[in-house]
């Protein structure tokens, strides 16, 4: 079989071509349109199905550099970082805390299904853990992160099984996401706001003498300032890992782009940093992020999941919508806030923020801002979960640990 190999140009110009192929197809096809789903997610899964049916059939093979796929991921964290000011966590107030909660209990729920199918099927229960809250809420990341150390307590074939979970999972909820969100609202009947999607602002108006256009100046300062923030998150994610912290690699660039944005609001240099600015290559990361992940995905090894993770793996997708609809959207108020809220836990609980963020962005494009719900899903599905969900992990682990 013919093996192609794409460097990181290569692989970064086909997933800009997959991306408009993607918003070709989503404008054309109705039903797209009509459950939201995102051109990334289009595109990337028809590049992705037709490169896995190519392989098995042992036509050609794709292999791609992910040096900048992971570089995109970590930008657009790391601009989630940046605009996290003290002013816009005391705006999310009790919300933020309410839905925080919810996503702890969620990640919970997820290992003890996972562990009560796993015992029920006579297989080893960490293999419950591993498609539960290891690779769905916390990705593929923390699953190549957890699934060598679940090897080393004998658990066979530990950290495949964890990236074809969390594969799966990515999938699952790019696809699950717009068809929820468009259900809840027509069967609750929630009024929409009907305007351009929102974006956050912590300033209500430009400064004088401010235009609308973003300069190459105003760009390559903000991109200097995320560049940095990236450069020493790298030195402190590597201090994490090598006092025995698993997390995910872009916590360490999050949490100093948090003290970057925060000290500089204590200075005169507040102005330095444009929200309108960062939120352009926010976008762009982001979309070219999911677009790459996407393309790479490894469809073939879902074919070679084992019966006992396919089962789980579908009880997980139950767990998801009902917790969603009965737990997170009622909880949260049953408005569109509230449903925003659930697409974004759909999202980050099976895959990753950057998921569930692409999903409620086509959603507020066609239905109007959601301004609570962009605030709370990345600060707790970027940052806060992750915390928590490694402590739940390592938690519930040793259960079972020989």
């Amino acid at each position: 079989m013919l093996i192609v190999k794409l460097n990181a140009v290569q692989t970064l110009a086909l997933a800009i071509v997959v991306y408009f192929i993607g918003t070709t197809i989503r404008r054309r096809v109705p039903l797209l349109m009509r459950f939201s789903i995102p051109a990334p997610i289009v595109g990337g899964l028809l590049f992705a199905g037709m490169s896995t049916i190519l392989r098995l059939n042992g036509v050609v093979g794709f292999e791609f550099d992910e040096a900048l796929q992971k570089a995109f991921m970590i930008m657009f964290f790391t601009t989630i970082g940046m605009g996290a000011s003290a002013a816009l966590l005391k705006k999310g107030g009790g919300p933020l805390l309410l839905f925080f909660g919810l996503a702890c209990v969620l990640a919970i729920l997820q290992n003890v299904i996972g562990i009560v199918l796993a015992k029920t099927m006579g297989v080893n229960p960490l293999y419950g853990i591993l498609a539960g809250a290891v690779s769905l809420m916390g990705g593929v990341g923390t699953g190549g992160a957890f699934g060598p150390e679940f090897e080393s307590w004998g658990l066979m074939g530990g950290t495949v099984s964890a990236i074809a979970c969390a594969t799966f999972g990515m999938a699952a909820a790019g696809l699950l996401c717009g068809p929820f969100g468009e259900t809840i609202i027509r069967k609750y009947r929630i009024r929409t706001p009907g305007r351009k999607p929102h974006q956050p602002k912590l300033r209500e108006a430009l400064p004088e003498g401010e235009t609308a256009d973003i300069s190459a100046d105003s760009l390559m300062r903000n991109l200097a300032f995320i560049l940095a923030a990236m450069a020493v998150g790298a030195v402190l994610s590597g201090y994490f890992q090598k006092k025995g912290i698993t997390l995910p690699a872009y916590i360490g660039a999050m949490i100093v782009a948090v003290l970057i944005r925060n000290g500089m609001n204590l200075t005169t240099l507040r102005d330095k940093i444009e929200d309108r600015t960062v939120e352009l290559i926010s976008e762009t990361s982001l979309a070219l992020y999911i677009t790459m992940a996407i393309d790479g995905m490894k469809l073939w090894e879902l074919v070679n999941l084992a019966l006992p993770l396919i089962v789980i793996l579908i009880g997980q997708i139950v767990l998801m919508v009902f917790f969603c609809w009965l737990c997170v959207f009622l909880v949260m108020g049953r408005d569109y806030e509230a449903m925003m809220l659930s697409v974004g836990m759909i999202g980050f609980g099976m895959g990753a923020t950057s998921n569930a963020l692409i999903n409620m962005n086509t959603l507020s494009q066609k239905h109007g801002p959601a301004p609570r719900a962009f605030l709370i899903v990345p600060l707790v599905g970027a940052f806060f979960i992750d915390f928590a969900n490694a402590l739940i992990i390592i938690t519930m682990s040793s259960w079972f640990k020989p």
